[in-house]
């Protein structure tokens, strides 16, 4: 047989071969492109989880760090109330009442107890049923000017009028005011504390010291109480 009939006869067989690998070729790059894809749409997926997976850490970091701060703030609040309740337990029922008023009429950031001043009439010296200061009165509250700008702090004060059992209870309760005014007129004057630091309330008869029997009782009971509040 010579060569070119032998070419001719296995020339299909070779065409054959080569038309299956490309058929091969083209059905796995038919399979792994649509896997490639899936892959890329996958890992794409991921890094968007990762991304939220960060982004939750760090949300989580500023809510404990916010936590912590809140804690904080918490327990300045809960030592200030212990301390707080701490001053009310010494407090005369005056005293307290004034740390209230001043508290409800938002006259303090604190609302926290100072200390208070009880000037009696023997340093007061009232006359019966008169509101004016006299030169001991006025000595007593240049004292109380002294140490309040000594300290120099940012304090309220209210000025408590008090009165004996003599008279009538209405009376006595106007009595205890005009006492008060006096007082708080006194220490804007002279010792140059601002008014808006300054409030005035009476109990005429109601809070007794001593028994209103006596001199000696009523005048005790004759005073004016100076509340110092933070």
């Amino acid at each position: 047989m010579n060569k070119p009939l032998f070419y001719l006869l296995f020339l299909p067989f070779f065409m054959s071969g080569c038309a299956t690998r490309e058929y091969v070729h083209d059905y796995l790059r038919g399979q792994v492109e649509p896997l490639n894809s899936r892959t890329s749409m996958l890992d794409g997926r991921l890094s968007a989880a990762e991304s939220n997976i960060k982004a939750h850490a760090s949300k989580q970091q500023q809510t404990d760090a916010l936590i912590a701060e809140v804690q904080v703030t918490l327990k300045v609040h809960a030592d200030r109330i212990t301390q707080n309740e701490a001053d009310v337990a010494r407090l005369s029922k005056t005293a307290e009442e004034a740390l209230q008023r001043a508290s409800v009429a938002g006259k303090l950031a604190e609302g926290k107890f100072t200390y208070e001043v009880v000037l009696t009439d023997d340093k007061l010296k009232f006359d019966t049923e008169k509101a004016e200061l006299g030169g001991v009165a006025e000595a007593s509250l240049d004292e109380f000017i002294a140490r309040i700008k000594g300290e120099n702090k940012n304090l309220y004060i209210e000025i408590q009028g008090h009165t004996d059992s003599r008279g009538d209870a209405a009376s006595n309760l106007k009595l205890g005011a005009a006492r008060a005014e006096s007082v708080k007129r006194y220490l804007n004057i002279k010792g140059g504390i601002p008014l808006h630091r300054m409030g005035t309330v009476s109990y005429g008869e109601t809070e007794p010291l001593a028994d209103n029997r006596v001199k000696a009782g009523r005048k005790q009971n004759r005073r004016v109480v100076l509340v110092v509040i933070q």
